[in-house]
């Protein structure tokens, strides 16, 4: 997919010749934001000399977003919508972009009527021809249809358990199952348990207290973490084709931990998507749908939500590009399934992993675990921090370089300095 991409923004070397023959404190494989924010925290604040590199043709990882034929700004592996609790992770981005205000909102496409989701109020009273008018009136039907479970473990015994089963079967088995192409019987209770349920009348799919997204695009913020003289990036290179040629001293891997071992016990399983972009004319610069997402909940059809990413990105434009996404097996790994059987797998590969002190695991992929941007962002940060507090990183003394800004030193556990103007 990747090779295919329109590639309007900066663009970065492939050729490995020049960095075979140079010596790095650490080599970074992947550059998507678990490995940006370890390059980033590594050479500006340790000084270290740090090659990044990826095997896609361009940084930025899933969050990659460019200008597409048409003018308008896509998201080149399905939406991404940035929202966060952490006051850390934001403090720490905004040094490298401005953001601009979006709360996402989502639509559920069920049979013939369109309702918000996650279920609020206003979904209850729709679907059952109500007219409740209290958080205390919905949370009595809550309660009068519930069929409750003292400890659930399942996708399915959570939703049943808190809103009874016919809201389960409308909003969420099928939706789970086109989606996983499994039973939510089948999945870890934190598969549903992302989504909200409200008594009130809110109709954002989050609550976070920051729901902004980068002004300038994800890519650009990417840029601007990379910026460090320090960073060597190189695109369109895999791990295999430098791990026995480049001289380093750590290796930061958010790849695949599966991969990384040979999928010596077997391969992690994940779904995927196929993104069928398609654009439409908008005179005067309106846009096509009433809000970012519909989703389609009826296994019927064979597609689950329809993104328009002018309402995320708010470009005025006089077309607009929406993503039909179609759920998959093979493909790029987007989300890992989480059940028994596969935490199980996951746990072989981890105690693996411990075993390798020059080796830092960062990551979804690399740690198998359903992640939003920001605690992606929040991981990689904690864990380039570890890595000096456990002495398991060479501190470069004396070579300490350009930072975006002035911060203290991570290297004393300080915190990260507030945004500089812009």
């Amino acid at each position: 997919m990747s090779s295919t991409l329109p590639r309007n923004r900066r663009s970065y070397p492939s050729e490995v010749a020049e960095v075979v023959a140079a010596r790095f404190d650490t080599l970074v494989v992947g550059a998507g934001f678990a490995g940006a924010v370890m390059a980033e925290r590594l050479a500006s604040e340790c000084g270290q000399r740090v090659l990044l590199i990826d095997e896609r043709e361009h940084i930025a990882g899933a969050a990659y977003d460019y200008v597409d034929e048409h003018g308008v700004l896509t998201h080149a592996y399905g939406p991404h919508i940035f929202h966060t609790q952490s006051l850390r992770v934001v403090d720490y981005l905004s040094r490298f972009t401005d953001w601009r205000p979006y709360e996402h909102r989502v639509i559920a496409n069920l049979g013939d009527q369109l309702m918000p989701i996650p279920i609020n109020r206003t979904t209850v009273n729709m679907f059952f021809g109500l007219d409740l008018n209290t958080d205390a009136e919905v949370e009595a039907l809550f309660a009068e249809k519930a069929e409750p479970v003292a400890q659930p473990r399942t996708s399915e015994e959570l939703v049943v358990s808190r809103v009874g089963r016919e809201l389960y079967e409308a909003f969420f088995r099928g939706y789970s199952r086109k989606q996983w192409l499994r039973d939510p019987s089948e999945l870890h209770r934190s598969v549903c348990g992302r989504v909200a349920i409200r008594t009130n009348t809110d109709d954002r799919y989050f609550s976070d207290w920051h729901q902004k997204m980068p002004a300038d695009g994800y890519t650009a913020m990417f840029e601007r973490i990379l910026e460090h003289p320090g960073i060597e990036v190189r695109t369109g290179v895999a791990f295999d084709d430098v791990r026995s040629q480049v001289s380093y001293g750590h290796l930061v891997y958010t790849g695949r931990i599966d991969g990384y071992f040979e999928y010596e016990f077997g391969s992690l399983p994940y779904r995927s998507v196929r993104l069928d972009l398609r654009n439409q004319p908008t005179p005067g610069g309106s846009l096509v749908q009433p809000a970012g997402t519909i989703n389609f909940l009826s296994e019927d059809v064979p597609w689950t939500r329809v993104t328009e990413y002018r309402h995320l990105t708010g470009q005025v434009h006089d077309s607009s590009t929406l993503a039909v996404e179609y759920p998959r097996s093979e493909g790029d790994p987007h989300y890992p399934i989480p059940c028994d059987a596969t935490r199980a797998l996951y746990k072989r590969y981890e105690a693996h992993a411990a075993e390798l002190a020059d080796v830092t695991f960062v990551g979804r992929l690399a740690r198998y675990q359903y992640l939003d941007m920001d605690q992606v962002v929040g991981q990689a940060l904690s864990a380039a921090a570890r890595l000096v507090k456990d002495g398991r990183l060479r501190v470069a003394a004396g070579r300490r370089g350009r930072s975006a800004q002035p911060s203290p030193p991570m290297c004393s556990n300080s915190a990260i300095a507030p945004k500089r103007p812009r």
